[in-house]
């Protein structure tokens, strides 16, 4: 199997330039082989998902910005075939969102979606990641960036093992 890169935003607010965290797991060859996780400081102090994550402006106000990260999370990326998110559509938004407002190029990497992975692997509904993972046996703290990134990397390397036929 290829290496990619399963990542997961948690943001501040409705803006998809607001992450003030990510998480960001490298597989290669099935593996799990690197994790790191960021706290950001998002560009506006406003924190309106607080009681989803339970990130305040408190916990970040003294993180690097996205922008500042961004030297450190863009080596992550290189060399991985596609990035995996669950609902990919918001984590690619955040994402692309958080390099327009600094100035940083995009990855080029495609994006590989486990909600639709999982729809279309396992026929599951619902596709919300905790459903994902309990049907898979995956351990999640859902709404934690890391945990959330790793749950990512199961589902794609579940979704990649043969199929067994009952």
């Amino acid at each position: 199997m290829t290496t990619f890169v399963a990542l997961d935003f948690e943001t501040a607010d409705h803006g998809r330039d607001s992450a003030c965290s990510v998480g960001l797991i490298r597989v290669e060859d099935d593996r799990l082989v690197q994790r790191v996780h960021y706290l950001i400081r998002p560009p506006r102090a406003t924190f309106r998902f607080a009681h989803i994550h339970g990130i305040r402006w408190q916990d970040v106000a003294d993180e690097p910005t996205f922008g500042e990260l961004w030297v450190s999370i863009q080596p992550f990326l290189q060399g991985a075939a596609f990035l995996a998110a669950h609902n990919a559509s918001f984590d690619k938004g955040v994402l692309y969102a958080c390099c327009d407002l600094y100035g940083m190029p995009r990855p080029l990497q495609p994006f590989v979606c486990t909600v639709q992975l999982a729809r279309k692997t396992w026929n599951l509904h619902p596709t919300k990641l905790p459903d994902v993972c309990e049907y898979l046996g995956i351990e999640l703290e859902h709404h934690q960036a890391l945990s959330d990134a790793e749950a990512c990397a199961r589902i794609v390397i579940a979704a990649n093992q043969p199929q067994r036929v009952c």
